[in-house]
């Protein structure tokens, strides 16, 4: 079977599946009723695939379909997971750099081992997509819950290509949003940390005030303050305070994405699901 997912595409893609469906009814075709976005869009047609294997492919093409014969021989020597890695993209070195240090960071703080450079492509057995749909999760970070799965798994490296048509929606926000989904899927180290830096600067400030207490009793005539590091303490205390306040709202954002319990996608249509 070939499934495809629409998000609300306007370019004339939605006849076209319609016109392949009808001419194959191994085509199945399930059409959005508005763009979901990649994530969960994705995730929802993944689990949609009822085969012994799920191959997960962008449309774009910058998912090499050559690499598919080297999925099934691995799957078939008994891996349950078979992970494209990219070994390098037809992107920026700018870009491609911040996205390995992304992948470093996250694996990092995640409490589970995530691949770096791996970001979805690759071949997944079906007891992965059972395990996946029993997870029940309305926003998924799909690496990482491939890695929380915890089947045996085989790794492919390739050369992503340029994409050659058509332009990529994702944007700064969309990438961050996709960065901070994997931190709180996945790790409490931030709100960690939090805990243990607001612990070491009450510790510090305690110090600092005892041993400015003391040289002013010491020099009460000599010493003079200032304003300028009371000023310099109070902006630092205040970015420490909103930098953590910021890693408290994405937990607590993730958690109401989570308690709403909206579906992954509405669709609108769907052809050949008979």
């Amino acid at each position: 079977e070939h499934v495809f997912i629409d998000n609300a595409s306007t370019d004339g893609t939605q006849q076209k599946l319609r016109a392949l469906a009808a001419r194959d009814k191994r085509v199945k075709v399930i059409l959005n009723s508005r763009n979901f976005g990649v994530t969960r869009s994705g995730f929802y047609g993944i689990l949609q695939c009822r085969g012994d294997a799920v191959i997960p492919m962008a449309a774009d093409l910058q998912d090499p379909p050559e690499l598919i014969p080297e999925f099934i021989q691995k799957w078939e020597e008994g891996y349950k997971a078979v992970l494209a890695v990219k070994r390098s993209a037809g992107e920026s070195r700018l870009m491609y750099s911040i996205r390995r240090f992304y992948y470093k960071l996250v694996n990092r703080l995640s409490e589970i081992p995530l691949i770096e450079n791996y970001y979805g492509f690759g071949l997944y057995d079906r007891c992965i997509i059972e395990a996946l749909r029993k997870m029940d999760d309305p926003y998924p970070y799909f690496r990482g819950l491939v890695m929380e799965a915890g089947f045996e798994h085989a790794l492919v490296y390739f050369d992503q290509p340029v994409r050659k048509r058509g332009k990529s929606t994702y944007n700064f926000y969309r990438l961050y949003d996709l960065a901070m989904l994997g931190i709180t899927s996945h790790s409490k180290v931030p709100l960690r940390l939090a805990t243990m830096l607001g612990f070491a600067m009450s510790a510090l400030s305690f110090l600092v005030g005892m041993g400015y207490l003391l040289y002013k009793l010491l020099f009460w005539k000599e010493f003079t303050l200032g304003i300028a590091p009371i000023l310099v303490a109070v902006f630092f205390l205040g970015s420490v305070q909103l930098f953590f306040i910021g890693i408290l709202g994405e937990y607590i954002g993730f958690l109401y994405t989570h308690v709403q319990k909206r579906p992954l996608v509405i669709e609108k249509e769907r052809i050949n699901f008979d």
